[in-house]
Order: C-alpha cells, then sequence, then structure tokens
C-alpha cells in the first residue's frame, strides 16, 4: 500500500499517469473500504474488492483518467465485484445444502428377507418378479423389452414366485422360532 502499484508487463507507463493513479489510488482507496465494509459486512473482503477495483482500473487508467470521474468506474466495479462474490458464495451454499447427508431409516426385517430372498433367483426369473411387481409392467410389455415369448415370462414369474415362496419361508421359519 505504502509504494507504487506494480507496472503489468509488457506496458510501460508514463510516469505522470503513474503519479496521477498513485494520488488517486491513495485519496480515494480507504473511503471506497468504507462503503464496501459496509456493503459486504467483511472488512478484509472488502479491501480485496477495492483492491482489485483499483487493479482493474490501473490496467486502463490512459483510458480512465480522461473520465469526468474516474471514481465512479472504480466503485461501480468494487460494487459488482462484491455482489458477483455474494452470488457465486450464495450458488456454492445451495448446492452444499443439496449434498447433505440425508439419513434414511433403515430396511425392515421384511426388506432384508425379500432383497435375500430375490438375490438367490436366476437372473431372468428376477429381472421378471422385478419388472412386473416392482415396474408394474405387464406380462405383455416384459416380453417386448427382453425379446422372449409371453409364455416365457409367464414360466419365469411362476418360477420366481415358488422360488421366492420357498425363500422367504426358510426366512421367516427362523424368525417365527425365536
Amino acid at each position: 500500500m505504502g509504494g507504487p502499484p506494480p507496472e503489468p508487463p509488457g506496458s510501460p507507463v508514463p510516469a505522470t499517469a503513474e503519479l496521477v493513479f498513485d494520488d488517486f489510488y491513495h485519496a480515494h482507496f480507504r473511503s471506497l473500504v468504507v462503503q464496501l465494509t459496509a456493503y459486504t459486512g467483511d472488512r478484509g473482503q472488502a479491501q480485496d474488492l477495492v483492491q482489485e477495483a483499483f487493479c482493474r482500473a490501473y490496467t486502463h487508467w490512459s483510458r480512465l483518467a480522461r473520465y469526468d470521474d474516474p471514481l465512479a468506474w472504480v466503485r461501480r466495479v468494487a460494487w459488482n465485484l462484491g455482489h458477483n462474490r455474494w452470488r457465486r458464495l450464495r450458488t456454492a451454499q445451495a448446492w452444499l445444502l443439496r449434498q447433505r447427508e440425508t439419513h434414511v431409516a433403515e430396511p425392515s426385517p421384511d426388506r432384508v428377507a425379500l432383497d435375500t430372498a430375490l438375490a438367490k433367483l436366476p437372473p431372468k426369473q428376477r429381472r421378471a418378479v422385478v419388472l412386473h411387481y416392482l415396474a408394474d409392467l405387464t406380462v405383455a410389455e416384459i416380453a417386448a423389452q427382453e425379446r422372449v415369448a409371453e409364455g416365457t415370462v409367464k414360466s419365469w414369474l411362476h418360477r420366481g414366485r415358488a422360488a421366492l415362496a420357498t425363500h422367504l419361508r426358510d426366512t421367516t421359519e427362523g424368525v417365527r422360532d425365536v
């Protein structure tokens, strides 16, 4: 803050423009920080925003020096930077809220028994049972999806239900004895 701002690489600035910018910077930096602190509620953030606005002004100083009110340009840039930072923060917070871990109740013993019994079925029977009873597809829709005859789907469903009944009966008999 004590010395002049660094010169951008490759673009030498005439000494008179640098002095004018240096005076301008020192004359208005603090007042802009006070304004942005009131807006953001964070002095460190306000200093960063004002510093960034002045850095942008420095790169365009040859044009800005001819403005009637170059301070208005710097103030507008600083406020826009503050607003953009606030908007990015709000978006990030909304995203984080959507990423929160949700706690789901553990599955019931019946659900665990059903999942275990379904896992024991051959894949084609399991797929037919799931599509028919959980996805509410008709025998014709399952046959079309699996590219088999409707009689084949009916056979898979019959065998799958019989195997499920056996597996579930074995599971529930152990539960009744307890």
